[in-house]
């Protein structure tokens, strides 16, 4: 799977994604990832992005020419499933798209900044628009980097174990359950008897009844969704 991101501050990247599952992903050859820098495609003298904003008012806005040079320049080399643009105001952002967006080939995340884009290139070349949380990040490149690292563990070859993905919490709109390891009795305090029977049909019964449990106590809302 092929990520290409868009961003001012392409250094953003360099440690997130060069660690852990992510950088074990690339090295396999399952994921590849292109950072690009938008000023790049500035035309002015100064490699200037944005500017203020018509109607008046605070802050900056990143301007359309760039951006859009970019996208088009990107969109004749690759043909993207989805082109996200990671916003506050996009859609709420949960493991179910995750899902979705690990089954496509191809995505372009174009991260904002400042006060935002231009609106026209929403209207020309978005077909995603994404918030990971109603809060304000200064950037969109660690909401990007939020995307890639929940979609990219779950292509297959990445984890170790491919079915560990798959108890994560918010895969069946639950939490997941309790989880131990050993030692079995740490000062009084025991592993669950059930977790330890073998009796594998009565362990998964007693693991979904905690994750039921665990739901209504932390997160009832998701209940909600329960199918």
């Amino acid at each position: 799977m092929r990520f290409d991101i868009l961003t001012i501050f392409p250094e953003m990247f360099d440690s997130p994604f060069n660690h852990s599952i992510i950088k074990r992903a690339v090295n396999k050859g399952i994921a590849e990832i292109y950072i690009h820098n938008i000023r790049d495609y500035a035309t002015n003298k100064h490699k200037n992005v944005d500017d203020y904003p018509y109607g008046g008012g605070s802050g900056m806005v990143m301007m359309i020419e760039p951006i859009a040079t970019a996208i088009k320049k990107l969109m004749q080399e690759q043909k993207y499933d989805e082109i996200i643009y990671t916003s506050p105001d996009g859609k709420p952002y949960n493991q179910s798209t995750a899902n979705h967006f690990s089954t496509f080939n191809n995505l372009l995340i174009l991260c904002g900044h400042y006060k935002g884009i231009d609106e026209r290139i929403r209207e020309i070349f978005i077909t995603q628009e994404i918030s990971v949380g109603d809060y304000v990040l200064s950037g969109g490149e660690i909401a990007a980097m939020i995307m890639v690292d929940s979609i990219i563990r779950l292509i297959p070859g990445v984890l170790n174990d491919e079915t560990s993905a798959l108890s994560d919490s918010f895969q069946n709109n639950i939490l997941s359950p309790p989880i131990y390891t050993r030692p079995y009795d740490f000062e009084g305090k025991k592993v669950p008897d059930i977790l330890l029977s073998g009796n594998d049909k009565e362990i998964s019964k007693w693991l979904y009844e905690k994750s039921i449990e665990r739901t209504k106590k932390k997160r009832p809302d998701l209940l909600c969704n329960l199918e």
